[in-house]
Order: structure tokens, then C-alpha cells, then sequence
């Protein structure tokens, strides 16, 4: 945990992180929903986590992360991408079965320990899901990236990232030989339900549901 930072104050943090990228402020019923409490009960977070000054609350208009508050939430995000980016490389965990473990992990704030993870693992720039894993200042790399959904037909690109992480969908990509770096083009697309037709490596092509195809987010060649 950050200093003076429990648990849920921590959980709470990154889901507003989260929240706030889609939106100009965020609302109470909103991160209710997100992490599946009352209303009531974050409200009650959210005046512990004003007094800490990480956040900027109004009653009617919503709420966002301070500059504090942004600085904890990407601290917290980068233990938890890196913890990632080390079962799967070091241990070999599958990228279906990590996040749960790095949900644990993320809250072991020792600045030394994860300086030296960071290093250990040659300082990834992004995590098994290709999402990026803020360096020791908070600084982000983003990639050029499309969803698969928008990409042309016929047209070569490397998957890149994976917005959705259910484990149901990444077990479903792995079974289809999907990983971060396959190569993929969409072959069809077909109107009645907008799903694909898409082709990787020498397998023959098969078809993917619209709602994975916006999920799985592409680099195009």
C-alpha cells in the first residue's frame, strides 16, 4: 500500500484512475457500479479520500483524482502491471491467470523491491496485455493502436493489446493462438452481426464475435 493508504483506499484510487480516462468527472453511482458497492459507501470513501487531498470532490458534479491522487493511482498501477509482466515471464503463468495475484501484489509498497523488479526485468515498457507500465516518475508510453474491428480488410497488423481482460476472453484468445505480437488480418466482415472473419499465421481463418473484435486492439504493418 502507498503510505497512510489501506487497502480499499488504494482499490478505490485505481478504479476512479480508470473511470476518469472516459470521462470529464466521475460519478458516485458510476464507481459504485464499477466496484460493485453502495452509493452510500462511497461517499463515505470519498470524503476519507478528499481529507487526504487525492481528490477533487463535488457533491454535483462529480469527482476526479488530484495530482496526488493520479501520482498514488499510477504507483499502484505500475506495481500491479510489473508483478504482472513477472508471473508471466519469470513463472510462466498464463496471461489469463495473473491478474487476480497481481491484485494481491500491487499492495506491497516497498519502493526498493519494486525499483528492483523493475530492473530485474529489463524495465518493460508494457505488461503481458499490452497495456504500459508507468516508469518510476508516473510517465506512461503509449502505442499507436486501432481496434481490430476498424482495421481494413486484407490489411496486416500486429495485435497489440487487450482491452477487455476477462479470463474468459484471454483463455478464448489463447485458444485461438492470439497473444500480444500475432500477426492477424480480417479477411470478412459480415453485416448481420458485424463479426469477422480474421487469419493468423498458417491456421485456416475463423470468425470473431463483434464484441472481442473491439476488444483486441491492433498495430497495422
Amino acid at each position: 500500500m502507498s503510505p497512510n493508504l489501506s487497502v480499499a483506499e488504494e482499490n478505490y484510487i485505481k478504479s476512479i484512475y480508470h473511470l476518469q480516462q472516459d470521462a470529464e468527472s466521475v460519478t458516485t453511482n458510476a464507481l459504485a457500479d464499477h466496484i460493485k458497492t453502495k452509493p452510500a459507501s462511497v461517499t463515505d470513501m470519498l470524503k476519507k479520500l478528499q481529507l487526504k487531498n487525492l481528490l477533487n470532490y463535488n457533491p454535483y458534479k462529480g469527482f476526479r483524482l488530484s495530482k496526488e491522487g493520479n501520482k498514488a493511482a499510477l504507483n499502484i498501477i505500475r506495481r500491479h502491471r510489473l508483478w504482472e509482466y513477472f508471473l508471466v515471464n519469470q513463472l510462466q503463468f498464463n496471461w489469463d491467470e495473473v491478474h487476480d495475484v497481481a491484485e494481491q501484489l500491487e499492495h506491497v509498497i516497498s519502493r526498493k523491491l519494486v525499483d528492483k523488479l523493475d530492473a530485474f526485468l529489463g524495465y518493460p515498457k508494457f505488461d503481458p496485455h499490452g497495456d504500459p507500465i508507468p516508469d518510476g516518475n508516473g510517465k506512461i508510453n503509449y502505442q499507436q493502436q486501432m481496434p481490430l474491428i476498424n482495421l481494413p480488410l486484407n490489411t496486416a497488423a500486429i495485435i497489440t493489446s487487450v482491452q477487455n481482460q476477462s479470463s474468459d476472453l484471454l483463455a478464448f484468445l489463447s485458444n485461438r493462438d492470439m497473444h500480444i505480437g500475432t500477426k492477424v488480418e480480417v479477411k470478412q466482415k459480415l453485416n448481420f452481426d458485424n463479426s469477422l472473419e480474421v487469419k493468423i499465421k498458417n491456421k485456416q481463418s475463423f470468425h470473431v464475435s463483434e464484441q472481442v473484435a473491439n476488444a483486441i486492439q491492433v498495430n497495422p504493418l
